[in-house]
Order: C-alpha cells, then sequence, then structure tokens
C-alpha cells in the first residue's frame, strides 16, 4: 500500500450568532476556519484529519509533508512522523497528518482506532468547555441547564482585569449548585492572543493567590496560570497547593518539551492536542511517561469536531483520563452543533455525561460532503504525478 494523494481542503464555516472567546480580547470571532486533510492511498483508503488553522497549514502540508509521503506506506507511521517534526521548523505545526495515518490503519484493521491501542474504555466523561467570560448570574444559569443535560463538569475562564472579579464566578456557581458539578478553570496564561490591549500574564504572587482561593472552593484543577516555558513557577506554585491539581500543555509542542514538563514537575494534568501539540499517535507515549509519574492527561480540543474525534480515541485508549474536553458555550456562536458543522454524525454526550467512542473502523469520522463544499475557500492537491 502506497499514499498516492494528499488533498488540503480549507473551509470556512460560520457561526450563527457572535462569539467572544476570552483568550482573544475584544474580539468576535465569525467562523470556524480548518484545513481538511485527507490522504489516500493506491488501495483506495482515505484516511481523514483536519488542522486548527488556515492556509498557512495547507501550504505547510504541500510544501514540506506532501512530497514525503507521497509513495510511502501509510502503515510505517513511525518513520513517517519525523516529517511533520522538522515541518513545524519550516512552517505552520501540522502534528494532525498523524491523524490520517491511523485512520488509515483503523480502516484496514477493520477496527476502531482506540480499540487497535488497546482500549481502555468505549466511553469518556465529558467537561462542558465554556470559552467566553459572562457574570456570576450568567454562569449559574448555564450551569444549572447543563446540569439538566447530564454533564458532570464544567470548565470557566478567567480573563478579567483583576481576578478577584473572576472568583466570584466559581463562588456563585458554587453557592447555587453545591458539589452537583465539578469545576475547572482555564487561565489561558500559558499563550494568547494579544487582543487589543496586549497581554498582561498574572505572574507568581497573583497565580498563588488565585489558586489558593480556587482550592478553598474545592475547583478540580487550575489550568495554564503562568506562561508556558515558566518551568520553575510552575514547580514552585505546585507545590506550594494540597488540593488543587495544575493543568497545562496545550501550547507545548513535540515529545521533548512533554518530558520536560513530567521532568520539572510542573502539572499534575498534562494536556497535549492532536491537532497543535504533538501526533495523536505520540500522544500515547506522552500518557505513558505521565502514567509513570503518577500524572494524569486530560487531551485539549478547541476548533473542531474532527480535532475532537482523535483526542477521544485517545483519551479511551489510555487508563489515566478523568476527563475530555468537550467545547460547547451556548448562547454564543460556539456549540457543540458549530463544532462538529463537517461531520455528519455530530458527538453528544449520554445519559451518564459521557461521549461515547463510535464503533466505525479507524476515528469513524464520516463527512457532511455537502456542507464540507459549501464551504470550502481553496483547495490544495499533491499526487505522484505531480
Amino acid at each position: 500500500m502506497k499514499i498516492e494523494r494528499i488533498t488540503c481542503r480549507v473551509v470556512d464555516f460560520p457561526l450563527e450568532r457572535e462569539f467572544h472567546p476570552a483568550w482573544a480580547r475584544g474580539r468576535n470571532q465569525p467562523d470556524l476556519l480548518m484545513v481538511l486533510i485527507e490522504v489516500r492511498t493506491d488501495d483506495g483508503i482515505t484516511g481523514i484529519g483536519a488542522a486548527h488553522a488556515g492556509l498557512e497549514a495547507a501550504v505547510a502540508v504541500e510544501r514540506f509533508v506532501a512530497p514525503y509521503f507521497i509513495g510511502e506506506d501509510p502503515l510505517f507511521i513511525e518513520r513517517l512522523v519525523p516529517v511533520l517534526r522538522d515541518a513545524e521548523i519550516l512552517g505552520a505545526p501540522v502534528y494532525c497528518m498523524e491523524m490520517c495515518l491511523w485512520d488509515i490503519a483503523g480502516k484496514v484493521a477493520g477496527l476502531p482506532v482506540a480499540r487497535m491501542w488497546g482500549g481502555y474504555s468505549d466511553r469518556v466523561t465529558a467537561y462542558c468547555a465554556t470559552a467566553e467570560v459572562r457574570p456570576p448570574h450568567k454562569r449559574v444559569e448555564d450551569v444549572q441547564r447543563m446540569l439538566g443535560e447530564g454533564y458532570k463538569a464544567v470548565k470557566v475562564r478567567f480573563h478579567l482585569p483583576d481576578p478577584r472579579e473572576d472568583l466570584k464566578v466559581v463562588e456563585a456557581v458554587r453557592k447555587e449548585v453545591g458539589d452537583r458539578i465539578e469545576i475547572m478553570v482555564d487561565a489561558n496564561q500559558a499563550g494568547v492572543e494579544p487582543g487589543h490591549g496586549g497581554h498582561r500574564t498574572w505572574g507568581f504572587p497573583k497565580a498563588l493567590e488565585v489558586a489558593r482561593e480556587l482550592q478553598r472552593m474545592g475547583v478540580r484543577w487550575l489550568e495554564e496560570p503562568l506562561p508556558r516555558h515558566d518551568y520553575d513557577g510552575l514547580r514552585r506554585l505546585r507545590d506550594k497547593l494540597d488540593t488543587l491539581p495544575i493543568a497545562g500543555g496545550e501550547d507545548n509542542h513535540g515529545l521533548h518539551e512533554f518530558k520536560l514538563l513530567i521532568d520539572r514537575g510542573c502539572y499534575d494534568i498534562l494536556q497535549p492536542d492532536a491537532l497543535l501539540s504533538e501526533g495523536v499517535g505520540q500522544m500515547r507515549k506522552i500518557a505513558a511517561l505521565a502514567e509513570v509519574a503518577g500524572l494524569e492527561v486530560a487531551p485539549h480540543t478547541w476548533g473542531n469536531g474532527i480535532g475532537l474525534m482523535a483526542n477521544l480515541h485517545l483519551a479511551a485508549a489510555i487508563p489515566n483520563c478523568p476527563f475530555l474536553e468537550f467545547p460547547h458555550d451556548p448562547p454564543s456562536g460556539f456549540t457543540a452543533a458549530a463544532r462538529d458543522q463537517m461531520l455528519a454524525d455530530p458527538l453528544v454526550i449520554d445519559a451518564d455525561g459521557c461521549v461515547p467512542v463510535p464503533d466505525r473502523p479507524g476515528f469513524g469520522i464520516v463527512l457532511d460532503e455537502e456542507r464540507v463544499a459549501r464551504y470550502t475557500v481553496s483547495t490544495h492537491v499533491l499526487d505522484k504525478k505531480a
């Protein structure tokens, strides 16, 4: 079996309502931009993946990956992975390409990827990942709705100029619903879009002050409280807390950085992303290192349902994953339906607040081809004739 063609489609899906993500101050995000990647073999099998990016990722695949993948056996995945690592030196990260290869492997084997990797569970508990900053009474209403829908956990964003105002959101939710739902907090201090007025990080004293308050309120974890390369600060912060885990890693890249995070004792919970941080198969190695160190892995996901599908299969294949991030923040424009609008079968939670793993071969992706075609803005094809 050989790879004969790689197609990248830049797709720009609209959002039905305004969406103001906390990490991009002052900006309305009107769309969901992605690159749909299809790797086709000479046996007629197509592996599907996606980049959480735009034209820059398509160009990177076309220039720095496709020439070295065409003509190769897609099942020799470890042989092809170094191409993706080298490509990041030259262009946008394209770790997402490994997803396509595992999708092919699963289809050849006739197994879901999670089962092919050993299979730990057939479903993973979801946490409802919100994105906007909202006042306490609005978040209380949101959480009450989430409980009614079956969610067992929710993540809120801390992005106000004074984090003491952010703390009031958690206080209000705890007062209203008690311990009926787990609460996570994301500070997005590891690396964010500057937004209007620039990005001002908390610094260690403020991070410690916030963390101690969240620990008092029984929060499940605090995510990205310091810049991603502040290894010493993260270790100091973690050492000063008793019951509040520190999570992060979505903005770190490569096995070497995650090994460094583990060796330096930066996090209790690692959060790599199959589209951003490292290849989805390589993330199994990160999970194994974390397991030996007594750490948890809760994959980060933001952007599109294809990326969520990859992270779901990883989460279901490892024994140390407590939750799957499930982006969904109505009444904003970014909901689960918007996230999955490229899929014919959107991902949903079951009655127990879990996301079931599709039992189809590979990652189980079925595209809504009509909708994808409607919103495709450019197509980039490289084959063995090129």
